[in-house]
Formats: structure tokens, C-alpha cells, sequence
């Protein structure tokens, strides 16, 4: 094939191998070596994949190219697949060791055989699965548009009930008084609010707030979030919500909390603030969640609360940058909130590092 491309003249540079084997292309195409269509029909939607894989044999053989891959034994004319660019001719189908774990892996041969015998399920369970597959990074199902949006609630969309309350002032304010005065501190208020909401995702939308999915497995038992600290806020929590004449979700108490403890911060500090809230958060439960997946969302650094799980090859500055981005914060919020969080005494566990004030919750 001759220089390697980042070896070729300048004007081949950027373009990969240049070949130059019979007419470059088509029939002379230089690949990876494995060489072959997977079905007798490749351009056809049918159930010729699981047709060939449950009635042949396979047998490893190598490739014009010298690559190992599976062909069938004495197979039909007929399914042979058609060449894609010699007419007349017809060559071997081909598989590769992935393809026969499909009937040699006792589980992946049960779904296999399913999937063979019955071609309607398998084409919605392909349909399901290529959907999440391209909508996956959208986020929740209110952010669809058009009308082929799924009526069914996917558990994978994060499910959040729609909220059938609303708050006036006065409420919102009688309910800022119950949280203050709960016996929680401001820290464990505002760290709580500040946990649930930093799970929040610009990349896909997942995470956040909404959802009070901080209560729930596995979120509650994630280190980052100081599981017995947190357990005793949630209990107070719930105390609160259950003694409510009115039906107020959990999400909103959490960050309501969060949003009181700062203002009675800085009141304490001699300056009236009022930290605007939105209320109209749902709370999902348990079987609206799903919690294998949110396993690998957890947080592994938070540099807001000055904690690190553990040391990486990625330095803890260029994680808080990673994280400030995913949060979708600008560099000046990024800037506020450190500062912020640190006078308030956010830090995870009793750290004393990084406390930018000698005066902490002020």
C-alpha cells in the first residue's frame, strides 16, 4: 500500500491509505480484512441474520484478505448473498465471533431463538431499541416535539409525575419558616439542595432536582452525597411534608430549603436577599427510575464542596471545569458559586480546606 497516510505527499495527506490496487475501490477495496455480507439479502430488512446462524453450520476460514472469520458449510446457492459489485457472482455470507456468540451463549441463543421464531417482536423490540439508541441524549418526554412522540412513559426518559399544585407567596414563605426553623442547619440544607441538583446533565438533560431522585437508590447512598447526613435531612423532610395541609413535593422542599438557608445566610450577614423559587418539581418513585443507569451517572469529584474520590490522571481543577460545563454554568456563575459555597460551609465532611472565610454559613 506503500507510506503510511501521515508519511504521504502532502496533497495525500488527511485522505488514509492511498490504493492503488486495480481500480482503488469497489471489488479492489483494501478493508479490514473481513470481507463478506452478514445476510443473503443486505439491502432488505428480513430475518435472514437469525435464518442463517440456526440453519448452518459455521466454520472458521480466512479471508481473501487473510482475516479469520466465519463461513457456513455447504450452504445453498440460493442464500448465498448476490456480489456487490460483479454481477452474476455470489459469495460465502460471513460472521464474525460476536455474531456466534448469538446461538453459542446459552442466554444470547434463548433471545436469538425468540427472535428467529418471532420476526414481529423482534422488529419492535429493534424499533424500542434504535429509538433510545437516537433520542437517548433528548432528555424527558416534555421536551419532545411532532406527533409520532411515544404515549407510553419510558423508564430510561426519566419519568417525572406533572405537578396538580401551585404556591402562592404567603405559602412559599410559611414554608421557608417551617425549614429554617426545622432544627436542620443551614449547611445540611443548602448541601442537600446542592447535591440534588448537581447531578444535572446539559449533555442529555438527565439529572437535577426535579425528581427528588436523591431519596431514592442509588443516589442516597452515594458517597459524594454523605448518606447519614443526608438520611437525617431527608427524615426532617418527610416529617415536614406529612404535617403539610397541602400536597407539596419533596423536590420542591429540597431546594426551597436550600434557597431559605442562603437567604437566612445572608441575612445573619446583615443583607436582605431573596433567592428567586420556581415551585412545580415532581417526585418520581422508585419504579420511574432507573437505577442501573443512574449507577454510572454518580459523581466522582465535586469541586463546589471541595471533595475528590479518589485521585485520577485528570487533575481536580480540570474536573470542576468538566463538571462547570456539564451544569451548562458560565465562567462567571462557576466563579460566584465557589466562592459561595465555600463562606457557607459546604465543604464535604468537617474539611477545613478551602474555607475562603473564618466565618462559615455567613
Amino acid at each position: 500500500m506503500g507510506e503510511k497516510p501521515e508519511g504521504a505527499e502532502l496533497d495525500e495527506q488527511g485522505l488514509g491509505w492511498k490504493n492503488t490496487q486495480g481500480k482503488g475501490n469497489a471489488e479492489d477495496t483494501v478493508s479490514s480484512g473481513i470481507e463478506g455480507a452478514w445476510t443473503t439479502n443486505p439491502t432488505q430488512w428480513d430475518n435472514g441474520y437469525f435464518y442463517l446462524l440456526f440453519n448452518y453450520e459455521w466454520e472458521l476460514q480466512k479471508s481473501p484478505a487473510g482475516a479469520w472469520q466465519w463461513e457456513p458449510v455447504n450452504i445453498k446457492e440460493e442464500d448465498k448473498p448476490k456480489d456487490a459489485h460483479e454481477t452474476g457472482n455470489r459469495n460465502n455470507p460471513i460472521m464474525t465471533d460476536a455474531d456466534m456468540a448469538m446461538i453459542k451463549d446459552p442466554e444470547y441463543r434463548k433471545i436469538s431463538e425468540r427472535f428467529y421464531k418471532d420476526p414481529a417482536y423482534f422488529e419492535q423490540v429493534f424499533a424500542k431499541a434504535w429509538f433510545k439508541l437516537t433520542q437517548r441524549d433528548l432528555g424527558p418526554k416534555s421536551r419532545y416535539l411532532g406527533a409520532d412522540v411515544p404515549s407510553e412513559n419510558l423508564i430510561w426518559q426519566d419519568v417525572v409525575p406533572e405537578v396538580d399544585y401551585s404556591l402562592s407567596n404567603l405559602e412559599i414563605n410559611e414554608l421557608k419558616d417551617k425549614l429554617i426553623n426545622s432544627g436542620l442547619s443551614r449547611t445540611e440544607l443548602i448541601n442537600t439542595a446542592w447535591d440534588s441538583a448537581r447531578t444535572y446533565r446539559g449533555s442529555d438533560f438527565r439529572g437535577g432536582a426535579n425528581g427528588a431522585r436523591i431519596r431514592l437508590a442509588p443516589q442516597k447512598d452515594r458517597e459524594g452525597n454523605e448518606p447519614d447526613r443526608l438520611q437525617k435531612v431527608l427524615s426532617k423532610l418527610t416529617e415536614i411534608q406529612s404535617s403539610l395541609s397541602k400536597k407539596v413535593s419533596f423536590a420542591d422542599l429540597i431546594v426551597l430549603g436550600g434557597s431559605a438557608a442562603i437567604e437566612q445566610a445572608a441575612k445573619d450577614a446583615g443583607i436582605a436577599i431573596e433567592v428567586p423559587f420556581s415551585p412545580g418539581r415532581g417526585d418520581a418513585t422508585e419504579a420511574m427510575t432507573d437505577a442501573e443507569s443512574f449507577s454510572d451517572l454518580e459523581p466522582l469529584h465535586d469541586g463546589f464542596r471541595n471533595w475528590l474520590k479518589k485521585h485520577y490522571d485528570v487533575q481536580p481543577e480540570e474536573l470542576l471545569l468538566d463538571q462547570t460545563q456539564l451544569l451548562g454554568l458560565t465562567a462567571p456563575e462557576m466563579t460566584v458559586l465557589m466562592g459561595g459555597m465555600r463562606v457557607l460551609g459546604t465543604n464535604y465532611g468537617d474539611s477545613e480546606h478551602g474555607v475562603f472565610t473564618n466565618k462559615k454559613e455567613y
